[in-house]
């Protein structure tokens, strides 16, 4: 327990940004404590294998990935504990972390702790998540080449993965419960012109089926309550992201979304505060850019101090 320890440097979240950060705080010889609820990694832990990061032709196993940026963290004099942060106060010029309990003060804070895809919340989806379900196009589409898949959504998030899947899937279906869409428009027109997407409309998701690996989903008309059974080799659920803010309790500012509104070096909207990867409004959702982002959180955040 740190009940009266001082560090210079508070990670919340080890995901690829936390853990990036924690990379550069150690090597400038910060004191550095990053906390996680769970198991590090983040997100990308819900993937089968990870195709885009630089430097791995051949693609890598994402808990492979992850295992090493946490080595490195540590090689380097992080210190990684579990524990989940319920809230943030100030302490005289410090920041204060409030674990249950368990109370840590810090000069420097980062937050990483990323954002959740929202679920279907339908039986199967959890236990054939990686094995045909899935939340990220860019990540798994390669995985779907000349298969059959599904888009669950209705917004631009949704045509944007169901066009991207394109260039993998033999046939893309997108499915959603009105059949009015929320996307933008220059994003439905596209999907509508390009023969390999097909509409189905007015239409929920009961069920998600398989064993090893997907085979179908139960599919329920609205309108009529017609229950039916779609085959499909994949689905991605598109339907919003959640960042995960809400231990700040309002400490921040936030964008529409819910993300911690950053500035040049990730700083948030408090003296000393920085955030970094998918819980900020200026990183997409990729490995690579949370990356990024927590070597810039990291400069700054060392830069703050040493300024102090």
């Amino acid at each position: 327990m740190h009940t009266s320890k001082l560090f210079d440097v508070i990670i919340v979240g080890a995901g690829p940004a936390g853990l990036s950060s924690a990379i550069y705080t150690g090597r400038a010889k910060l004191n550095t404590l990053v906390l996680e609820k769970s198991m590090p990694g983040g997100q990308i832990l819900m993937t089968d294998w990870v195709e885009n990061y630089p430097g791995f032709p051949e693609g890598v196993a994402p808990f492979s990935l992850m295992e090493d940026f946490r080595k490195q963290a540590e090689k380097f004099g992080a210190e990684i504990e579990t524990a989940e942060v319920n809230r943030v106060d100030k302490q005289d010029s410090q920041w204060q972390i409030v674990c249950g309990e368990r109370k840590y003060l810090t000069h420097a804070l980062i937050i990483a702790t990323g954002s959740n895809h929202r679920k279907l919340e339908v039986p199967g989806e959890k236990e054939l998540t990686g094995r045909g379900v899935s939340y990220c196009a860019t990540c798994d589409g390669a995985f779907f080449r000349d298969k059959i898949v599904g888009v669950a959504g209705g917004g631009s998030f949704a045509f944007t993965e169901a066009i991207f899947l394109t260039k993998f899937a033999r046939e893309v279906k997108l499915i959603h419960r009105r059949a009015q869409f929320r996307g933008e428009k220059i994003l439905q027109d596209r999907a509508t012109r390009n023969d390999k997407i097909s509409f189905v409309l007015d239409t929920i998701i009961e069920k998600i089926n398989g064993g090893e690996k997907l085979k179908s989903l139960t599919i329920k008309d609205v309108k009529t309550n017609k229950v039916s059974e779609l085959s499909l080799d994949g689905i991605f659920v598109s339907i919003g992201m959640d960042p995960n803010t809400g231990f700040l309790n309002s400490l921040l500012d936030l964008n529409e979304k819910g993300e911690i509104v950053v500035t040049k070096g990730m700083a948030a909207s408090k003296p000393g505060i920085y955030a970094a990867g998918d819980v900020t409004d200026a990183c997409s959702k990729q490995v690579a850019t949370a990356v990024g982002s927590g070597v810039e959180a990291a400069i700054a955040a060392d830069e703050y101090i040493q300024n102090m």
